[in-house]
């Protein structure tokens, strides 16, 4: 179900926004490894791990890897009572890391994110 409700977030995204992704692997996992848990303490939901797309260069030789952005479901499942704040805390966490993704700050993605819960309901 999970899986699923990330899968209709992205198919949800505005087109601007889902036209722009490329070379992204969206990877669900039950909660960090130590050594990001190390990185990051807290309760981590979610982390992008790539180049931003501002940042990138033209002449990047060698393989493209696709950057990465992986949800943490028990972490997001913890911060949830229910089945609708369940589905609206993967939407804001897929758009937070979208936002790492396509190089915005965080008042930027705190921007996109509101607009996103007044259009979705």
């Amino acid at each position: 179900m999970f899986e699923r409700w990330v899968e209709e977030t992205l198919r949800a995204l505005p087109a601007f926004f889902r036209q722009r992704i490329d070379n992204v692997l969206f990877v669900v996992e039950d909660v960090p490894a130590p050594e990001v848990q190390r990185l990051h303490p807290g309760r981590l939901l979610g982390l992008y791990h790539g180049i931003p797309v501002p940042q990138r260069s033209l002449w990047h030789e060698g393989p493209t890897f696709p950057d990465e952005i992986t949800l943490y479901k028990k972490n997001i499942e913890a911060v949830c009572r229910d089945e609708d704040e369940l589905k609206r805390q993967i939407q804001q966490t897929v758009l937070h890391e979208l936002g790492h993704y396509f190089g915005m700050d965080e008042a930027q993605m705190d921007a996109v994110e509101a607009t996103w819960r007044k259009t979705s309901g």
